[in-house]
Parts: structure tokens; sequence; C-alpha cells
């Protein structure tokens, strides 16, 4: 009998419990919990209750995922019920983030207030704290990447990361996930440090679901769709805002749906880095983009390429980025895509890792089996195993034969994997919350990035 399919998910949220916020953060932070509470128990999910209901198919969605985890979602912060699911759906090991709006984050998320520097400094360690007592008992299988500050002074947060590593991560958050106004761009040689320290101490650094959201930036448009709704409904109670979503006016619905799904500078880390030199100065570094779809890739790659054959003598980077991406990088492929599975060559497959995002509503759990079954049906076998768990073993380092042991235990067969339909009511449930069935981006937004990579360029000394 075949080995079991060793499964690494590159993608799973975790959240502090609201009432250990005063135990995760220093005194002098303890008077804006009462602000910070109604953010993240009022403002913030109910207008993403409210957007999804005025945008259509929310409810339905959502059914599914609350009927598999009532008690106030605590899969976010309960390690034995993580560990259980984990179990149930066949994972060996995943990745954990910070960000999740039914629970919020302590100042440090893109989505918050901005409730300064310091605060966002605090709120991150106290994630990262929280972490490591909550699920650092088993690194082998909950591999935590650390949540990241304003990186303001270099010695603390070179500090922090050995912190980070010294409690068994595996990756960090990169500079600039979350950006103020001092803060220059990552090819700039004031970020040495911080990569030279990741390449010591083996940390990945971690670009998910986004890059380069100025700290408070999203905020204000969220409150104001919370206001509108509130004033319609001429009440806080979710269930009357939602029957009155469509008070959400449409400029802040497109602005909140370019805030999530066209969110191009998200990109901006792949290029400043190759192009910038940080790869050659630092060899052993290890970048994840993940949440960031696959589809974009092998074209933007392409055309780097072509702009570093027209500027090799002008900027840092001593090879083609489609090189550096071969050695260095890896696609966190959340909720994979149907056509990102059929063209992964173009991307290559060896650099691939698939991820459930757990627990997010456009997660694949609970049906993770089904959809891996429909993801990957007539894929060759060396594929699937690489994409769903090898690839992860060697760029994140992890004991493979421990996790080998625990598959064995929970894993699925590669016959679960290849066998079988799906019912098209799932396919369908899929294609609403993950976008499952999108078409392949390809090269449709070269045009944007360019708008993009002329600045950065131009810091290095090249240009279009």
């Amino acid at each position: 009998m075949s080995e079991k399919v060793i499964i690494v998910s590159c993608d799973s949220h975790a959240g502090v419990p609201k009432e250990l916020w005063p135990e995760y953060l220093p005194k002098e932070f303890h008077g804006l919990l009462d602000q910070l509470h109604r953010d993240c128990d009022e403002i913030y999910p109910n207008a993403i209750y409210c957007i999804g209901a005025k945008v259509g198919g929310g409810e339905r969605v959502n059914a599914e995922h609350q009927a598999a985890q009532r008690d106030d979602w605590h899969g976010l912060y309960d390690p034995v019920l993580r560990l259980a699911d984990m179990d149930r759906e066949g994972i060996a090991a995943e990745l954990i983030y910070l960000g999740d709006s039914r629970l919020g984050d302590m100042f440090h998320n893109v989505s918050g207030r901005d409730y300064g520097l310091e605060a966002w400094e605090a709120g991150a360690k106290g994630w990262n704290r929280y972490c490591s007592d909550a699920f650092g008992f088993a690194p082998d299988r909950l591999l935590i990447t650390g949540a990241i500050g304003p990186c303001v002074d270099m010695d603390a947060q070179l500090a922090e990361l050995d912190w980070i590593a010294d409690h068994k991560f595996v990756g960090v958050y990169g500079p600039g996930y979350l950006k103020h106004a001092a803060m220059p761009p990552l090819s700039d040689a004031s970020w040495d440090p911080f990569w030279a320290k990741c390449a010591e101490r083996n940390l990945a650094v971690v670009v998910h679901a986004g890059f380069g959201t100025m700290i408070g930036m999203a905020f204000p448009q969220v409150e104001k769709m919370y206001d509108d709704v509130v004033a319609a409904a001429g009440t806080n109670e979710l269930d009357a805002m939602i029957r009155h979503a469509d008070a959400i006016a449409d400029e802040s619905l497109r602005f909140f749906h370019d805030f999530v799904n066209k969110n191009l500078d998200s990109r901006q880390p792949l290029w400043q880095m190759m192009l910038g030199g940080v790869f050659d100065r630092h060899p052993d570094l290890k970048l994840e983009l993940a949440e960031i779809r696959l589809d974009w890739i092998p074209a933007t790659l392409a055309h780097l390429d072509d702009v570093w054959e027209r500027n090799r003598d002008q900027i840092p980077a001593k090879r083609r980025p489609s090189e550096y991406w071969q050695t260095h990088c890896l696609a966190g492929a959340s909720f994979i895509h149907r056509a990102e599975v059929e063209r992964r060559h173009e991307l290559g497959v060896e650099t691939i890792l698939f991820g459930r995002d757990y627990p997010h509503q456009e997660s694949t759990w609970p049906q993770t089996k089904q959809y891996l079954r429909a993801a990957f049906a007539g894929v060759p076998e060396d594929d699937i195993r690489a994409m769903l768990g090898e690839n992860g073993i060697r760029f994140f380092g992890l004991d493979r034969d421990r996790l080998a042991a625990i598959a064995k235990r929970i894993g699925l067969s590669i016959e679960e994997i290849t066998g079988g339909g799906v019912p098209q009511e799932l396919i369908e449930s899929f294609a609403a919350r993950s976008g499952y069935l999108k078409p392949y981006e390809g090269d449709e937004k070269l045009a944007a990035v360019d708008e993009l990579l002329m600045d950065d360029l131009a810091v290095i000394g090249g240009s279009l």
C-alpha cells in the first residue's frame, strides 16, 4: 500500500481571544481596548456581514461554516479543536497567520484603525507571544508565522526575530505588510539586517494576502459602511442591519472590493527584492507569497526577465527574476483554483504549495477532501504529492519522517484524492466562496503592474 499523502497546508489563521488582550498587551495600551473592542466586536465584522448580504451569496456560504464550528469560531484559538479538525481533513501540518475579522487583531492588521506605531508594535509582539503559548507545544504541526511591528527600531526588530526563531516559528511577515510613511521600499539597503537575520535563523519571509497598506487607511471606509447601514436600519442589531445592507454606497463597495481583490501592491515585494539584489546579498533568504494567487506569476516573471535584460548593467540584480523564483520562492496556493492546477507547469510544480485558509469563509474547510478531489482530478501522483506537502517540507525545512508518521495515522491516500466525483452543488459553493472556477489571469494586468514597477525601478537606477 502506498504511503499516505503528506499535506502541509500553507495557510490558516489564528487570533488572540479578546478576553486575553489585557494579558498580552502592556498596561499603557489598556486604555485603547474599549475602542478596539467596538471596532472588532461590532463595526468591522458587522460591516463584512452586510457586504456579503449586499453582493449576494454570502448567507448561504457562511451557513455551512457556521454549522461546522458554532462556538465563537474557537478554532481560531483552541489548539485541540484545530488539531482535531486538521486530523479530520488529513492535514499533517499547517502554517498559521494573523488576521480574522471575527476576532480582530491588537492594533497590527491592515483592516484596523490607526492606533499609532507603539500600539502596533505592542500588538504584534502580543500576537507572537500568545501564539507561542497556545500553539508552540506542537511545532511540527502548527507552523507559526510571526507578526511584525513597524520596524522603526531595527535592533528591537532583530531581537524580536531572534525571539520568534527561538520559539520555533517557521516564518515572519515581511516589512511593509502594514506601512507607515517613513518605511522605505524592500530594495533599500536599510532592510539588509532584517534579511540577514531571517536567513541566519531560517525564517521564511511571508507576504500574505496584501502588502503596502498604509496604517489606518481602510478602516474609515469600513466604518462609513457600518454607519450608513445603522442609520438606515435605525439600530445596530445585526439581523436588521443585514436587511438594510443596500444602504452601503456603491463607491464604498467598490473601495472594499478593490482593497480585497485588486491590491497589485501585494506583488511588489517580488520585484523589489529580486531586481533590488536582495537575494544576491542574502543567498539563503526565502520568500513565500501566500493567498496572492498563482495565475499572474509566470507572465510577470517573464516580463521581469525582459526588464532585467534591458537594465542588467544599471540595477543590483545579478540574475534573471525567473532564476530567483526557482531558488528562493514559494507560491502559497490558498484555495487553489482549477485553472491554476491545470497550468501548474508554467510556474513550476516544485514552487507551489496548497493551503486551506482555515477557518475563513473563502477556505476549502470544512470540505477540503472534496476540494482536493475536484482540483487535482487527473493530476499525476508526483505532482499531487509535491504541491500538497513535499514542497513545503523542503522549503521550510520540516521533519519529513515525523510528518509521514502523522500522515500514516490521519492522512489521505492518493486514491482518496484522485478517485470519485464531487457533487455539482459543492463545486458551485467552491466557486462562490473561493473563486475556484475563475479564469487564469495570465498577462492581463501587466500594464497596471508597470505603473508600480516604473517607480520601483527608478529607485534602484533602472527604467522600463
